[in-house]
């Protein structure tokens, strides 16, 4: 092998199974999307079949190998059960994306119980036990693995608004991944985060168009623009190649400078 071709092999996944939760959505279509496009198997999870199908498909027509399945991610035991069979279906599950993530804005001073609970159950508890089902996966087959997760730059940084169960829950995520990236380190997984600023979806689309909204925003980014899908599937895929294999514990913001000037 050429030492340009050990070069090239630091990006390529080949052979590498990847399971996405959260992967019909508008960042985790565009993480699949990337993921397949450097050769992996991607299981795209979503909260319905139709949805999930629809992603596989449409990479699947392209050239790449995706499977769509429905995963609710607060059940702990389906969760358990969808990973070890797909463990067990391609004798590997190489790569760990988790894109799942909610919000309920209201003021601290009159936030609810049921609301609080909801958001981190979902961004912070769901986040930990399916790392842990992946990881004893992992550990099980052995030859280690890569668990990525999208954190927000509100695990950083406060907002004047209803956002204490949404921050508190991205914080807490932060710290979740430098722990785990320490205790599963012996068993060659790495653990990261991605913490991205507003990113262009679908479900904000009505923010995007309102330029009372949108100018102030891409006025406090250094960079002069919002986040892209595509910026975060390129991030990605470089955690989970074998050209991230030295890093691990980090939280990378994908903020366009914006935590830089704060």
């Amino acid at each position: 092998m050429s030492v340009l071709e050990t070069y090239r092999n630091l990006y390529r996944l080949d052979g590498k199974v990847a399971l996405v939760a959260g992967g019909a959505g508008g960042i985790g279509t565009a993480i699949c999307e990337g993921l397949a496009a450097f050769g992996a198997t991607v299981l795209v999870c979503g909260r319905t079949r139709a949805k999930a199908e629809s992603v596989a498909a449409s990479i699947c027509a392209q050239g790449g190998k995706a499977v769509g399945v429905a995963l609710d991610i607060l059940d702990l035991q389906r969760t358990r059960t969808l990973v070890d069979e797909t463990a067990n279906q391609f004798g590997r599950l190489d790569i760990l994306v988790n894109c799942v993530g909610t919000h309920k804005e209201a003021p601290a001073l009159e936030y609810r119980e049921e609301d609080w609970d909801r958001v981190l159950d979902l961004n912070l508890k769901s986040a930990f036990f399916l790392s842990q089902a992946v990881a004893r996966a992992q550990v099980r087959h052995g030859g280690g693995g890569k668990h990525i997760h999208i954190s927000s730059v509100r695990s950083l940084l406060g907002l004047r608004r209803g956002y204490v169960s949404y921050c508190s829950s991205k914080g807490g995520l932060n710290l979740l991944i430098k722990q785990l990236a320490t205790e599963w380190a012996p068993y060659g997984i790495t653990v990261n985060g991605i913490a991205p600023t507003f990113t262009r979806t679908d479900l904000v689309k009505d923010y995007l168009e309102d330029p009372s909204f949108y100018n102030p925003l891409v006025a406090r980014i250094p960079l002069g623009r919002i986040c892209e899908p595509i910026d975060l599937a390129a991030m990605a895929v470089y955690l989970a190649a074998p050209a991230s294999d030295f890093i691990t514990g980090q939280i990378i913001f994908a903020d366009g400078g914006l935590t830089a000037t704060q």
